[in-house]
């Protein structure tokens, strides 16, 4: 976090030296074996993040709730879109669709092809309980409890991803099972009231038995070092850059 006593950061207890410490907001992007992607989230990370993980084209963009640490990053499709060809379809809830709008009206009015000189998106609204296809994935929505808002998680094939939740509804719940992978939030080792913390995902990893639990969105004192060595087998931290291969 931005302070700390020399204005170097506020690292709590995590390790400085250790680059998978160094997190940036948390996002994925999903590729499908025909090579689509979709994007789920865009935080103010995301120029630097797409840069990074050498990411040239995105098909689909798909918002989990409007906070700022999951849109901020918006204005950055243009280059996107002169890839794409096209306003990138934008899938999320009519809630947070509304949210976007007023914070950035400019990307929903027609495109300006090919230039684009404004960042363009085609709102494409879903709510949970649903099942789109998105960038050629066959994508399941579901409702998480993140107490100021409901969030969406998404499941395609074995793979799921909860992030901004700290209750999960006993419908969510029964979608998650069966999972080889699943990515989900973790914001620190001690209760918070909008974000679970490790025994709330243990728990939640007891009951539908993941054979991989991934923890993201994690707060300063997850130190990626102390959870390698602390948490149980199957469950462990992710850090920036990580690439995941899940199984049919």
């Amino acid at each position: 976090m931005l302070g700390g006593l020399d204005g170097s950061g506020d690292w709590g207890i995590c390790d400085p030296a250790d680059a998978r410490n160094r997190r940036t907001r948390s996002s994925i992007l999903i590729e499908g074996e025909d090579g689509q992607r979709l994007l789920v989230d865009a935080g103010p990370d995301l120029r630097a993040q797409l840069l990074a993980a050498q990411i040239r084209q995105v098909d689909a963009l798909l918002i989990t709730h409007g906070h700022a640490d999951h849109i901020m990053g918006l204005d950055e499709i243009r280059p996107l879109n002169r890839v794409l060809g096209k306003a990138i379809p934008t899938f999320a809830t009519e809630q947070t669709l509304g949210e976007l709008r007023t914070r950035f009206d400019y990307i929903f009015r027609d495109p300006t092809p090919p230039a684009f000189y404004r960042p363009a998106a085609t709102p494409m609204p879903v709510e949970p309980g649903q099942q789109r296809d998105i960038a050629g994935l066959d994508v399941r929505l579901f409702r998480q409890d993140h107490k100021v808002m409901d969030t969406l998680g998404l499941r395609i094939g074995r793979f799921a991803y909860s992030t901004d939740v700290v209750a999960m509804p006993d419908e969510s719940l029964a979608l998650l099972t069966g999972l080889h992978t699943w990515v989900v939030g973790c914001f620190q080792r001690r209760p918070h009231p909008v974000h679970a913390n490790i025994d709330q995902v243990l728990q939640w990893v007891g009951q539908l038995k993941p054979q991989r639990t991934i923890l993201t969105h994690m707060g300063n004192d997850m130190d990626w070092d102390w959870l390698q060595r602390n948490l149980p087998p199957g469950i462990e931290a992710a850090h920036d850059g990580q690439t995941i291969t899940v199984p049919d």
